[in-house]
């Protein structure tokens, strides 16, 4: 989309420029010509006879021939006429749609950032955390757990603190094999005792943290049990005669260790809502919605901008679409603004990865109409469609951009021939009352 729309503006500033020509030359025609002394009307000249006319041609023929055929252009003539025609075009469109990018991040207490970082929240406490608060603070949540459920506390370990999902799934699988055998042959003791020495407990589960904190917590305990042909007794897991009365939890459990899912953060969106500025295309942002540190974003952005002259008269416009893709994977999170019809800004920090309908549903909370319908449109004036299967790093909103939200006009329009209007705020009251000046 964002292609189709350059290549339309390009072609509109060149019939421009062509129509512009063509005004001139017509205007140079009508415009009045000096008045001169008339000569005395003379008799009309004779034309040239035959014989002179042959050998006028017969002279250009000769001079034809001693001009040298022009060559053809080369193929690096052709990309860098290529590239002439795009770039005037890119830039127009780029003039615009770039003013909502930012180059390198900016360093924390220098100006005032849009945001002062990337914030989580945790789905056992509901803690704000910090990016390297994360992992730690999550297992310390998952540990306070065993105290009032151990088993979705084990479960949640096994998951979350074991970080090959692979691994965790061949060993997942092993444990409900073993619980499998036990709930169809409840009968037979073999099965209800799981020797810890066993080459395959040792390679599937021994290595999973919390696999030994679920088998305690459903009913397994640790017993020396003497092997047949051996002397030494060795240690065996061997389920308990209570748990053993309750197969369906045994089942129940098996489920949940089967369905069981890592425990993760999610992003904290950081709603902020600002009054109308000037200033709303503006982003300092801070280190965190970078990949790179600060100095190293700075020293390639530097390295970038030097090259920038050499590398755009080699590079056709697939060839610079396809590194713009490049860089905009270099980016984990993305700040975005929503400028309603009032004028006011709706705030938020998504993933660059997230898909477009993420931010249809954070707006579509915000508003005190949630059920109207309504569009947003990027800064070049894309169109962003609700269903369109689109991270926003592939529709270039990051690692920051202003979008423009406006009503479906259709839909407004047979609201008012009902005789019926929406509600002058946009917003929700509770929102309005949070509105800060954008600084």
């Amino acid at each position: 989309m964002k292609k189709f729309f350059q290549e339309i503006k390009a072609d509109i500033k060149f019939k421009s420029a062509g129509a512009g020509q063509k005004l001139t030359e017509s205007a140079a025609e009508k415009a009045p010509k000096p008045k001169t002394n008339q000569p005395a009307r003379q008799q009309p000249r004779q034309g040239p006879t035959n014989e002179a006319q042959m050998a006028a041609a017969a002279a250009l023929a000769r001079l034809e021939q001693k001009q040298p055929r022009a060559r053809g252009p080369s193929s690096q003539d052709l990309m860098r006429n290529q590239v002439k025609k795009e770039l005037p075009a890119e830039a127009t469109v780029s003039g615009s749609s770039r003013t909502d990018m930012v180059s390198e991040p900016k360093e924390e207490g220098s100006t005032p950032l849009a945001v002062p970082g990337v914030y989580f929240t945790c789905p056992l406490t509901g803690d704000v955390l910090r990016k390297d608060q994360r992992d730690t603070r999550i297992k310390e949540a998952i540990l306070s757990h065993f105290s009032t459920d151990p088993v979705a506390a084990s479960i949640m370990k096994i998951h979350t603190f074991n970080k090959d999902r692979d691994r965790v799934k061949l060993g997942v699988d092993t444990i409900a094999k073993y619980l499998d055998n036990i709930h169809l042959h409840p009968e037979e003791e073999k099965y209800r005792k799981i020797k810890l020495q066993n080459k395959v407990f040792q390679e599937r589960i021994n290595c999973l943290e919390g696999a030994h904190e679920f088998f305690e917590a459903i009913g397994f305990q640790k017993t020396l049990l003497p092997v047949p042909d051996q002397e030494v007794s060795e240690e065996f897991y061997v389920l308990s005669e209570a748990a053993l009365a309750q197969p369906e939890s045994l089942e129940r459990h098996k489920e949940q260790l089967l369905s069981g899912e890592p425990v993760r953060a999610a992003l904290n969106r950081q709603r902020r809502v600002f009054r109308p500025s000037p200033m709303a295309s503006q982003f300092d942002l801070p280190s965190d919605f970078f990949n790179l540190s600060a100095e190293e974003a700075k020293r390639e952005q530097k390295l970038r901008s030097e090259a920038v002259e050499r590398l755009s008269m080699l590079r056709t416009k697939a060839m610079r679409e396809k590194e713009e893709q490049r860089e905009m994977r270099k980016y984990t999170y993305t700040l975005l603004r929503v400028r309603l019809p009032d004028g006011c800004l709706l705030q938020g920090t998504f993933y660059a990865r997230e898909r477009v309908a993420a931010l249809y549903s954070f707006v579509r909370e915000a508003l005190q109409n949630d059920w109207l319908p309504f569009e947003l449109l990027a800064s070049c004036g894309q169109k962003l469609s609700e269903d369109e299967n689109l991270a926003f790093n592939e529709c270039g909103l990051v690692p920051s951009a202003l979008l423009t939200f406006s009503w479906d006009m259709a839909v407004l329009e047979d609201i008012k021939a009902a005789g019926a209007k929406p509600d002058s705020s946009i917003l929700k009251p509770e929102l309005l009352l949070t509105i800060e000046k954008l600084s």
